[in-house]
């Protein structure tokens, strides 16, 4: 067993779970904080002993006393922040999502200082950038200027500049990430969740629209995970913020993966053709130096392994039939 421990806020959404899955299986001492009670994602992905050694606290990262008191309690050496309210929730009620979002990352990293931790990983957001007409090269480099659009946009690039002060102030190093379309089991909500959602439906053998089409970078949830895990563990000063970059793909291409990989599904799956609002690309090169490699699994093996994760949720009753609606929404 590590020595480390590692405490990751958020742990009951997608990337969450993944992180919360791969620290496990490393046996790494970790928990789990997050105000939400349903354990679903991490069911789909983690089987029952993996989940008794997780310790968990069912907090408000809003809510700094109960903030403090869960990370007094288990002394963590590590800390990934990825709690927030995704995109359709900050629009439909800004003010609770500045709440969870800006100030709960204000909280982590009071705590983070209470207890002299001097890293934080966390998660920041594309969304931070603005419309794909802005950039004219088409690809986001990493000194591309920010612009978000959104208030989800607002308030990850208030936590990135959040991050900036407590480093310039405390001496509190960070290290930000910024997703595109994740992918895998457990990506059931947000505004890109649909290309997974159609994964999920046809392996039910149901047919299944994706939202929007255009070409965009496709992150597989294990290998996003996996970054923020690197993030954490390095030994790094500053407060810098990196884009996870990666291959772009386009809609037709992920619908014509599922079909390679499940032949039974074509014909199930259309698109509105509609490209998200974000450039096509986004350049990796930063991120990849700092780490020293970036492992990227192929589109194929990503659509194989959700695809084989739900069927056997399916089969074995994870997910059920009269839920299905639920998770497709």
């Amino acid at each position: 067993m590590s020595e480390d421990r590692f405490i990751v806020t958020g742990a009951l959404g997608c990337i969450g779970a993944w992180t919360v899955r791969n620290l496990v299986k490393a046996g790494i001492s970790t928990a789990i904080l997050d105000t939400g009670k349903r354990d679903h994602r991490l069911r789909l992905i983690m089987t029952e002993d993996e989940m008794n050694r997780l310790q968990v606290y069912q907090v408000d990262v809003s809510a700094l006393e109960a903030v403090n008191q869960a990370f007094t309690q288990f002394m963590p050496t590590h800390i990934i922040h990825l709690a927030a309210l995704q995109f359709p929730f900050c629009k439909a009620d800004p003010s609770a999502g500045a709440r969870v979002n800006v100030v709960g990352t204000v909280n982590i990293f009071e705590a983070a200082k209470k207890l002299a931790i001097r890293h934080v990983a966390y998660a920041s957001s594309t969304a931070v950038y603005g419309m794909s007409e802005e950039y004219p090269s088409g690809q986001l480099s990493h000194a591309a200027d920010l612009k978000p659009r959104s208030h989800y946009g607002v308030y990850k690039q208030a936590n990135e500049g959040t991050a900036k002060v407590y480093y310039l102030d405390d001496g509190i190093s960070s290290i930000g990430l910024r997703p595109y379309v994740v992918y895998g089991p457990g990506r059931d909500q947000g505004m890109t969740s649909t290309p997974t959602k159609a994964m999920l439906a046809v392996a039910a053998g149901r047919p299944y629209r994706i939202s929007y089409g255009g070409r965009y970078c496709f992150q597989y949830a294990d290998d996003v995970a996996n970054l923020f895990i690197a993030a954490a563990r390095m030994a790094y000063n500053g407060a810098e913020v990196f884009n996870i970059g990666g291959p772009s793909v386009s809609t037709q291409e992920v619908i014509s993966a599922i079909e390679r990989v499940l032949p039974a599904s074509k014909g199930l799956l259309t698109f509105d053709d509609v490209p998200l609002p974000f450039p096509q690309e986004v350049d990796n090169r930063a991120l990849k130096a700092l780490l020293g490699s970036v492992t990227e699994t192929t589109l194929e093996d990503g659509v194989r392994q959700s695809l084989s994760t739900f069927r056997n949720a399916l089969e074995n009753g994870l997910i059920k039939p009269d839920e299905l609606d639920l998770y497709l929404k």
